[in-house]
């Protein structure tokens, strides 16, 4: 078993390798692949030294799986030719919504990795994945009807530079100097910005849309499901505050039951000062956390959650691993 990954010094990139290191991930040979400003630059790994390839000049053709984990613009320009000679598992947007390509959640539709036919997977967006992992079992139990989400997300999901600046800006706040925004549209330090990605013409923006199409495509494409995603000052871990409303009555404890069963997910919820998860307790965790899990007494068959995961594992990293996981064991591997 070869393995590749393409964006390998980017956050998502280092952090495939962590998992690879964490679930005793096993291949025979292992090729790290970057742009040409990266090239010859050498990884450690497993106490072998690996040195960047260049991605202009690699070939695909030397592994059985290989990782897009550079965005969007290097996933249109290189994966479908790539897939001509690998299986490609993309992180990136690009191929989420493509008919042909299966968006996966393992612990969730896992088995729709049978649909492969471009020879690529999609990964989904991070504030999408971890809300579907929680809405499958009671999306079993009790069939939802509709789902209004709040998102609140940390600055890694727009990558390394967006981290760099919280801490800079904080910085600067701290010792009352001017603060001038590069990636934010306006200042993130000790504030928050109703605004991620690019508006569309019907006042939703981008990230927005992409959590009703692909929980629609993951799960069931006749929930329905409006959200509002803000950026926070938080390096890692996003949360949500969830109102899911239900086709059947539903009770807590059976909410709590199958929460706590489901794979990936944990249920902190003690009615008491401290008794949920935070974007601090989540990050480096694999799980997804369900917190706040009450009634909504204003709508018969409705809930409210919190939910709380890394987004850099379960959104990206550890999500796309799991799905090559799931290739290798429905053996749709060809062999080199």
């Amino acid at each position: 078993m070869n393995i590749a990954i393409v964006g390998a010094t980017g956050n998502v990139g280092r952090k495939t390798l962590e998992v690879f290191d964490k679930k005793n991930f096993k291949f025979d040979n292992l090729y790290l692949v970057a742009s040409e400003k990266s090239a010859g630059k050498k990884i450690t790994f497993r106490d072998k030294e690996y040195e960047i390839e260049n991605l202009e000049n690699y070939d695909f053709s030397k592994a059985n799986i290989t990782f897009f984990a550079a965005g969007g613009k290097i996933a249109e320009k290189y994966a479908e030719n790539a897939a001509k000679n690998t299986i490609v598992i993309d992180n990136s947007s690009f191929f989420r919504m493509d008919p042909e390509v299966p968006l996966i959640v393992p612990q969730v539709n896992g088995s729709d990795i049978k649909k492969m036919k471009k020879n690529i997977v999609a990964n989904p967006n991070c504030s999408t994945a971890q809300l579907v992992i929680a809405l499958k079992p009671l999306h079993d139990l009790f069939k939802i009807k509709r789902v209004v989400v709040s998102t609140y997300q940390s600055v890694s999901g727009g990558g390394k530079a967006p981290m760099d600046e919280l801490i800079d800006q904080t910085k600067l706040y701290l010792e009352g100097k001017k603060i001038v925004s590069k990636n934010f549209t306006k200042q993130i330090a000790f504030n928050i910005i109703p605004h991620i990605d690019v508006f569309a013409e019907d006042g939703y923006t981008k990230e927005e849309l992409k959590m009703v199409n692909e929980t629609k495509k993951i799960l069931d494409n006749n929930i329905e499901l409006t959200a509002t995603c803000v950026r926070i000052p938080v390096l890692v871990s996003h949360s949500e505050a969830v109102n899911i409303e239900f086709e059947k009555p539903y009770n807590l404890e059976k909410v709590r039951n199958a929460l706590n069963n489901a794979e990936g997910c944990v249920v902190i919820d003690k009615r008491e000062n401290g008794g949920y998860s935070t974007p601090i307790e989540a990050t480096g965790s694999d799980e997804t956390y369900i917190s706040r899990i009450r009634e909504d007494k204003t709508n018969p068959n409705s809930l409210n959650l919190w939910i709380v995961s890394d987004n850099l594992l379960r959104g990206a990293a550890l999500n796309s691993v799991e799905i090559a996981e799931t290739i290798i064991k429905s053996n749709q591997v060809n062999g080199k």
